[in-house]
């Protein structure tokens, strides 16, 4: 961590890592309070699952609406008033918490107004580091971001979020209400993030021209993504590796316990895995980028996909699944920074909101589909299948994508696309 954190990534930056480093941990927090307080108030299984299908609902609903947008305004102001708004939310909750006056729909019209907030704030946020830090330390600068998700949001969120709801059942959502004004507060201080300019090329249109309809600049967007080789094939890998990974792991709390004979208190041992692969991930991403390159990275990292699912279908040790799983954490972190590093070199900035929207509705969308497979296949075939399915997917979508691959480097761009 030494490493990362002494690149000369500028003051501006640091801010903007630090509202992200308290975002990430108040909205872990949450993602555990959540669901242990609509168990409190209703034993209803249905009511649980729909506090956090509220939360997912608007990125299948608003996500490529939200970068059409994130193009079209001043993002450091988007997200920072969508902060705001979450906050207030946030303290609505707590407050009614607090006087013993939640209820179920309450819960669900906070986190649905929560997740809303999410597609606005995410899809703007996530042009903030190609404007603030120069391309050479790019890799660097995604991967301390990514560490805010790996160690915070995965790791110290959820015992906290578990302990604070115990402690005070309020708090937890006040606390999250909190991180969110600080960040709001920290991006205000932040003036070189500037906001999207009209493109002067006449391949990339402006997102700023009034007779402009919002459907047409999503579909810009969309048919720039389907234009660029590199990012499409990336595109869609994620999509399909999202759908069978989320298949995979919809059952996987019945995996541990039937097939790995583990008892609850190893199995959320076994889950902290993939946060430590993650943050392991984090610290060795920028140098091996730097020594290995991103098309090898990116080919191992398809075998690696390939090798945990079929790993997991075939093993019944704990110890061989966490090792697994610690490899497959790791390969996540390295394959998102240069993914996202790549983005950020390639898309054209009045162009981000809305190709970064896309990634997002594709990840989201598969994961909702694989959940739905997963317990189906399960089902019909057994807790292995659905391992044994992803693993044949991935090796064909491995070979799909293995030529398009050789063509990823983070030296400067000579893809012909727009």
């Amino acid at each position: 961590m030494r490493a990362l954190s002494a690149a000369p990534l500028g003051a501006d930056f640091w801010k903007l890592w630090t509202a992200s480093a308290v975002t990430n941990l108040g909205d872990g927090i949450t993602m555990v309070a959540g669901p242990l307080l609509v168990a409190s108030i209703t034993g209803s299984p249905a009511a649980v699952a729909g506090a956090v299908f509220a939360q997912q609902l608007p990125w299948l609903l608003f996500a490529l609406i939200s970068g059409a947008w994130a193009d079209r305004l001043d993002r450091r102001r988007l997200v920072v008033a969508v902060n705001i708004l979450r906050a207030a939310a946030l303290a609505v909750l707590s407050l009614a918490v607090a006087s013993d006056v939640a209820s179920v729909p309450l819960i669900l019209a906070v986190f649905f107004v929560l997740g809303t907030g999410e597609t606005l704030a995410d899809t703007a946020s996530a042009a903030f580091v190609p404007t603030l830090v120069p391309a050479a330390l790019r890799p660097r600068a995604n991967a301390l971001m990514y560490a805010n998700f790996n160690l915070l949001n995965q790791f110290a969120a959820k015992p906290l979020g578990g302990w604070l709801f115990i402690a005070a059942a309020a708090a937890p959502f006040a606390l999250n209400a909190t991180t969110f004004a600080l960040s709001a507060a920290l991006l205000l201080a932040i003036r070189s993030i500037s906001p999207p300019t009209p493109a002067t090329s006449g391949s990339v249109p402006s997102a700023h021209e009034p007779s402009r309809s919002l459907w047409a600049e999503i579909g810009e967007g969309v048919r720039w993504l389907l234009a660029h080789r590199l990012l499409r094939t990336l595109a869609f890998t994620m999509a399909v590796g999202n759908v069978v990974f989320s298949a995979a792991f919809a059952i996987f709390v019945l995996y541990a316990a039937e097939r790995l004979r583990l008892n609850e208190v190893a199995y959320g041992a076994l889950l902290v895995a993939f946060a430590a692969g993650g943050f392991l991930g984090t610290l060795v991403a920028p140098a091996l980028i730097r020594h290995v390159g991103a098309a090898l990275l990116l080919r191992t990292g398809l075998l690696v996909e390939v090798a945990l699912h079929a790993t997991l279908a075939v093993t019944r040790s704990p110890v061989a699944a966490a090792a697994m799983i610690v490899v497959f954490g790791a390969h996540t972190t390295v394959w998102g920074v240069i993914v996202t590093t790549l983005r950020q070199r390639d898309v054209p900035p009045v162009m981000y909101g809305r190709v970064a929207s896309v990634y997002s509705f594709l990840d989201l969308g598969g994961a909702a589909l694989g959940s739905l497979l997963g317990g189906a296949v399960a089902t019909a075939y057994g807790l292995v299948a659905p391992y044994w399915t992803a693993a044949a997917a991935m090796a064909v979508v491995a070979a799909a994508a293995w030529r398009p691959l050789r063509s990823a480097t983070l030296r400067p761009s000579t893809d012909p696309s727009p």
